[in-house]
This record gives structure tokens, C-alpha cells and sequence, in this order.
């Protein structure tokens, strides 16, 4: 039976996703009323900031409606990955809107950069008082450390998809394969994340765990090859061209360095804790 639950939007959780809900609306209204940009940098800010309205709103519903008490998956650690990953998203459009999108008279994309700070301060806010109050501490995956780790993997393969140009890597064998690492890398903790979220796990005739490690530990060192491959190719020769402005192809190849560099490091995370969790930390 479906009833009306008050408390979902009194409490201080509630309160802060109302209010997230309205700043981010703000944010996307700031940054539509002035003209669109063809970057897909632009389309990425907007993306972030409707997604993370549409969403916070419908889970402002579905508790107030008790729908949530029936959803087939964990609630609370979906409602907490999302503060997660919402705070990540914003605080990346935070930075990045400003920097290509902004100057000193352009004062609706100057409002938009200034709200999009108070977005990232109120998920961020949502994800401590999730983890403080004691009905947050659950064992869901996407909440836990290891699924922290594949939604940040999954979202700097994002941001490199977003920088890459096919005039970047044509013709090169070695910046073809590191496209090759991001596009294999993201596909596949994508089905990780959906097969351990599904509860999927059960079905395989062996051990989940193990691929997992396999895997981490594959693309880890898959990562680190791009690591190293990607600049070296990419910068050989190819100085930053003098009238080169607010995102040229050059800066989307330092870009795609720094968010390799990023997915290198966590991937390695990634593969220690997995060892150490089902090696060591689950035997004692």
C-alpha cells in the first residue's frame, strides 16, 4: 500500500535534496538562457546539471510515496551512490564551466558557476549525513569502496571520451591502442557494476570475485601502458600552437593525459583493495 511518508522531506536529508533540486534547476536555466556552445564540454555541464535535478526529484517522490520500499534493488545504497557520484559530476562542472565558459562580463555564466559550487556543496553535504545517520551504513556495492572506485573509472573514461577527436589518434598504432584501453576498459566496469548491482553474481559457475581481480589487475596495468603511450605520442613533436585558445586540440590532449593518469591510479587502487579483500581481509 502506497501512502504518503512526510518525513522523507523534513528531515535533513530531505531538506537538502529540495534544495538541490532547485539550485541545480537554477543552474541549467542560468546556462540555457545564454547561447549554447557546439563543445561537448557545454553539453557535459548540462547533462550534469539535469541529470542530477531530474533525479534528486525523483527520489524526493518515491520516498514521499513510499514507492521506494518496493523498488527490487538496495535504496539506500542507490540513493547513496547517487550523493556520490552527483558530487563528483557537479564539482567537475564546477571547474569546468568557469574555465571555458566564463569571463569577466558574462555574468549569467558566472551566476551558473557560482550556484553549480553550492550544487556540489549540498550532495556532498547529502553523502556525510548518509554516511553519519545509522540507517546509511549499508553493505550495498555501489556505496562501498569498490564501487566508489568503478563509478569514478567509469566517469573519467567518460571525460577522455568527451576530449577525444578522431584526428587525435589516426594513423598512430599506439594512440589507437590506448583508445582501445579506454573503450575495453569502460565496457567492461560498466558490466561489472550492473551484474553485481542485478545480483547477477550467483549465476556464474565460479568465482566473482576472482574476475574481478583478474580484471582489475588487467586493466590496471592496461592503463598504465596508456599512461605512458598516450603522451608520448601525442606531444612528440607537437608543441601548443601559438593562437591556440579555450579548447583547442591541443588542451583536450592534455586532458585526456591527466584523466589517464587519474583512471591509472585508481584501477591500481582498485586491484590492491580487491587482492587484499579477498585474499586477506576476508579470511581473518
Amino acid at each position: 500500500m502506497v501512502y504518503f511518508n512526510l518525513k522523507s522531506i523534513t528531515q535533513p536529508v530531505g531538506i537538502i535534496r529540495i534544495m538541490a533540486v532547485i539550485i541545480t534547476c537554477m543552474c541549467f536555466s542560468l546556462m540555457a538562457s545564454v547561447k549554447p556552445d557546439s563543445s561537448p564540454y557545454w553539453g557535459w555541464c548540462m547533462f550534469t546539471w539535469i541529470f542530477c535535478c531530474f533525479f534528486t526529484l525523483l527520489i524526493l517522490i518515491l520516498e514521499f510515496t513510499t514507492v521506494s520500499t518496493k523498488v527490487p534493488f538496495a535504496w539506500e545504497d542507490f540513493t547513496a551512490a547517487f550523493a556520490i557520484l552527483s558530487s563528483v559530476l557537479c564539482l567537475c562542472a564546477s571547474i569546468m564551466y568557469p574555465t571555458f565558459f566564463s569571463c569577466s562580463t558574462c555574468y549569467r555564466q558566472i551566476g551558473a558557476s557560482v550556484v553549480s559550487w553550492i550544487c556540489f556543496a549540498l550532495y556532498f553535504a547529502e553523502v556525510v549525513l548518509t554516511r553519519l545517520r545509522p540507517s546509511g551504513q549499508n553493505s550495498g556495492f555501489l556505496s562501498t569502496l569498490p564501487g566508489i572506485m568503478k563509478m569514478l573509472e567509469s566517469f573519467f573514461a567518460c571525460l577522455i571520451f568527451l576530449s577525444l577527436e578522431s584526428g587525435q589518434y589516426s594513423g598512430s598504432p599506439a594512440l589507437n591502442w590506448c583508445v582501445a584501453v579506454y573503450s575495453l576498459c569502460f565496457i567492461f566496469t560498466i558490466a561489472i557494476i550492473l551484474v553485481t548491482v542485478g545480483n547477477l553474481t550467483i549465476y556464474f559457475p565460479f568465482s566473482f570475485d576472482i574476475v574481478v581481480i583478474v580484471y582489475n589487475v588487467l586493466a590496471a596495468v592496461m592503463y598504465i601502458t596508456a599512461m605512458v603511450m598516450w603522451p608520448l605520442s601525442s606531444f612528440h613533436n607537437n608543441k601548443r600552437p601559438v593562437g591556440c585558445g579555450h579548447l583547442c586540440a591541443w588542451d583536450k590532449l592534455v586532458l585526456i593525459t591527466v584523466m589517464t593518469v587519474f583512471n591509472s591510479i585508481v584501477y591500481t587502487l582498485d586491484s590492491i583493495y580487491s587482492i587484499l579483500l579477498v585474499f586477506f581481509l576476508s579470511s581473518e
